[in-house]
């Protein structure tokens, strides 16, 4: 995808202020803290880490993206469920905003999920881990604004990944729009 077109339709300053960013309390083994970082989220109902993310409607400018995205993954032979959501998360200027390493395999996103990540604002190095028992070697991977890191297949089940705090707080904002299809749970009658 080539990068001024991914960052025209949705350009940090007006994802700063049009999404609905709020820092949620997650709980990972049995302890709950503030996110490090704000996050918003568009489409359908989502838990992860024990939070239920109720969600807002896609705006025109996410549902832009997702198809865009979309189609950009059918041009390069990845086949994806349409993409039905968009978690956003925004690492803040002057903080050292971060996310720790996690595989998103949460049951809703279904088998060998899909997940299409677009960075705008500041680069960040993502870290990838192999699980333990895993094969493979841990990576950084550098995100530029505009590019899209996919994540497909056997990732989530294989690799853990994250972004690691800053040695110093940067003075620029990073967003990272990441695009999945969430398969909504059967809740019982």
């Amino acid at each position: 995808m080539p990068q001024p077109r991914a960052r025209q339709p949705l350009p940090t300053p007006t994802a700063r202020t049009t999404l609905s960013w709020r820092q949620r309390q997650v709980t990972i083994a049995g302890i709950s803290y503030d996110e490090p970082r704000l996050t918003a989220w568009h489409g359908e109902t989502y838990s992860y880490s024990g939070l239920t993310l109720d969600p807002a409607p896609l705006t025109p400018e996410l549902d832009e993206l997702r198809l865009l995205i979309q189609t950009h993954l059918g041009n390069a032979g990845i086949a994806a469920a349409p993409f039905n959501s968009v978690l956003a998360n925004l690492y803040r200027a002057g903080r050292r905003d971060s996310i720790g390493m996690h595989a998103d395999d949460e049951p809703e996103l279904g088998f060998e999920p899909v997940i299409a990540s677009l960075s705008l604002g500041r680069p960040a190095q993502l870290r990838l881990a192999p699980k333990p028992g895993r094969q493979g070697k841990p990576a950084r991977v550098l995100l530029r604004p505009g590019s899209l890191f996919i994540m497909a297949r056997q990732t989530q089940a294989n690799w853990k990944h994250g972004i690691d705090k800053e040695a110093r707080p940067s003075s620029e904002d990073r967003i990272n729009l990441t695009f999945r299809t969430i398969f909504p749970r059967k809740r019982p009658s």
